[in-house]
């Protein structure tokens, strides 16, 4: 048995003990992924082998933050994707201001740069105060971090331009504070915010959704849990509600695209048939 069969092995391994032992599953994540941010996690904890790295998580909790930062990616921004917002700002919030309340759903929200995002443009555009956000996560340092809504400072310059082209009329510098510590988002754009630890692999959904926006997470993911994925968001959906996804990510191929019509093509907005 060659070296890299004996490697699926041990990573097939490490991934079934993390699970069992904690219940985080990342054994239908996409298999090139994760054994390169496996790899890298070994390099830099100095570790020969995979095994031993399955034996540390094993036996020592405190390796399971430490592996998640490699198994999760947070890497995000503020209005990533521009027109994604300004397709919400211009075609769906026109829908959105029918209803009488709103709960809008960000799943995978890292660090919380979406979950801001959103919170901004719906203030912007009137619905601050109807709406209930949810925002979840399986990475507890991710939630963490987005319940403080603090970001470095260097990266407010394109954060702000992000905005701007978003169509949004306020400068973003409106809606934080700098400090020692970095840019301060205003602590009321989270107050109508609960944050859950929540799975899209093994957790239920959250229904009664006007919007879930889960961008750029699926990718990640094997086909048949992208198609789990999916169908929470189906069910969490009302009917006409509205899903939005990242800009590599498409419904063309889910089990579940005849659930879902396709809203602002370019964008990667549906919306609930």
């Amino acid at each position: 048995m060659d070296e890299h069969a004996v490697e699926d092995i041990e990573i097939h391994l490490l991934l079934e003990a993390l699970y069992r032992r904690y219940h985080y599953d990342f054994r239908n994540y996409a298999q090139a992924s994760v054994k390169r941010r496996l790899r890298q996690a070994r390099e830099l904890m100095g570790l020969e082998t995979f095994s031993a790295m399955q034996d540390r998580v094993l036996h020592d909790p405190a390796m399971v933050p430490r592996l998640l930062a490699f198994l999760t990616v947070q890497v995000s921004e503020l209005f990533r994707d521009p027109g994604y917002f300004r397709a919400l700002r211009e075609k769906v919030v026109p829908h959105l201001r029918t209803y009488p309340s709103l709960k809008v759903w960000v799943a995978g929200c890292s660090t919380g740069e979406e979950l801001h995002s959103l919170a901004i443009l719906f203030r912007e555009e009137g619905l601050e105060e109807r709406t209930q956000f949810y925002a979840t996560d399986i990475n507890p340092d991710a939630l963490a971090a987005a319940a403080r809504g603090v970001y470095p400072l260097d990266r407010m310059a394109a954060f702000a331009e992000n905005h701007r082209l978003s169509g949004a009329a306020a400068p973003l510098t409106d809606y934080y504070t700098q400090g020692r510590d970095g840019a301060a988002f205003d602590p009321a754009l989270r107050e109508r915010v609960v944050f859950h630890d929540h799975s899209l692999v093994t957790d239920a959904v959250f229904s009664e959704m006007h919007l879930v926006s889960c961008r750029n997470v699926m990718i990640y993911f094997d086909r048949a849990l992208q198609d789990r994925a999916v169908g929470l968001f189906r069910d969490s959906l009302i009917r006409k509600g509205f899903l939005g996804l990242g800009a590599k990510e498409s419904l063309r191929f889910s089990a579940h695209a005849e659930a879902f019509r396709n809203f602002a093509r370019e964008e990667r907005i549906y919306q609930r048939q």
